[in-house]
Parts: C-alpha cells; structure tokens; sequence
C-alpha cells in the first residue's frame, strides 16, 4: 500500500509539471519562429535596394558653384596635382566647400600603397590648401591664375583612412588675408560619408611676387 501510495504520488507531480513546461516550450517556439521570420525579412535584399535613381537623387539639392573648368582658371595646378574637382559653396572671402573624388587612377597610389591604397595625408592637406587658394585668388589684391606658395600648417589631426572611391568634401575658412603682403590664414577640414577625415587648424599662404 504504501508503494502504490508513492507510485500515485509520482504520477500526479510529473502530470502537473508537464501541465506547467508544455505551454511555456509551445509558446517559445513560436516566438523563436516568430523571430527568425523577422530576421530574415528585415535581411531581405529588396528592403534594402534603391536603385541609382534614387541614390543619385540624394546629392539633387547641391548645386555646384566653381566646375573643374572654373577651377582650372582660377588654380594654376594640372593634372596630377589639380585635386579639387569642384566647389558646391562659396562666401566670397570668406570661406567655401568643395568636392574631390577619389579615384584608384591617381598615381600616387601605384606606390601609396601597392595592396592597399591610401590618399597620402599631404596630397588631402594640399587639397585643402587648393581650395583656401580658390577663395583667396578670387580676393582684392589677388587674381585668379596667381601662384600661392604653401607658407605653413599646424594642428594637422588624420582621423580615418581616405581611399580609391571616397568622396572627400572639404571646407576651409579664410582667417586673414593681408593684400598688401599677400599672406593669408585659413583653416580647414574634410569628410569622408560624414565621418572626420583630416582637420587643420591653420594654414599659411604667401602670394608670388
């Protein structure tokens, strides 16, 4: 008798466990299922897709200011050391946004580096410097076509690698110009898909005579 007691006991406690633990393992699953459908409908590739229309669409409110050949009558760089393509901003004397693109073309990077290619950090302080030159040169006291010569640069910070591809959007702020000596100051800095890439905190130029 007092066996089957046990057994009856035994029996009733594993009826009422599994009442307890068979819903909770029910509804588990049907989460988890629940889950992993949203997991992959939120992976799907069509979600994501845009098309180039859409894409291009995104850079439709800016407007460009100076083009590549404005420039080219304003700098006297060439190719390969022309490295503002155009300018998408501009205060006269004051300041202006400009635009490189960065291509795997340039030949710097046969050698900077072999398998893995980086714009040198001088090449984007110069591209800055180009683009203080475009504001400048358009200036009282100067003229478009005029040489600036690079007189110095200090608090220059790298903040992430540029390479073939990247869009480099650069803004420099003229901070004194002096035409009688033909010096100018200016700071600068540039993005990379809104991302620091380069900062300068001054920078110096002097006029050819």
């Amino acid at each position: 008798k007092e066996i089957m007691k046990i057994v009856i006991i035994l029996t009733t406690l594993f009826a009422t466990a599994s009442a307890f633990v068979g819903p909770q393992l029910t509804n588990t699953n049907r989460y988890s299922t629940t889950f992993l459908r949203e997991s992959e409908e939120d992976a799907s590739p069509e979600s994501e897709y845009r098309g180039a229309e859409n894409i291009s669409s995104l850079s439709s409110d800016i407007k460009t200011v100076f083009t590549n050949e404005d420039i080219a009558k304003i700098l006297p760089h060439r190719y390969p050391f022309a490295l503002v393509d155009k300018v998408v901003e501009y205060e006269a004397g004051k300041r202006a946004v400009g635009i490189k693109q960065v291509t795997a073309n340039e030949p710097h990077f046969t050698g900077h580096f072999p398998d893995r290619p980086i714009m040198p950090g001088v090449l984007q302080v110069e591209a800055l410097a180009q683009l203080a030159g475009i504001v400048c040169l358009n200036m009282e006291g100067a003229e478009p076509g005029a040489i600036f010569f690079f007189a110095g640069a200090d608090g220059i910070k790298w903040k992430k690698p540029v390479v073939p591809g990247d869009t480099l959007v650069m803004e420099v702020e003229i901070n004194m110009w002096r035409a009688t000596m033909g010096i100018a100051k200016a700071t600068g800095r540039a993005y990379v898909d809104g991302q620091l890439a380069v900062t300068v905190k001054s920078m110096t130029f002097a006029l050819a005579k």
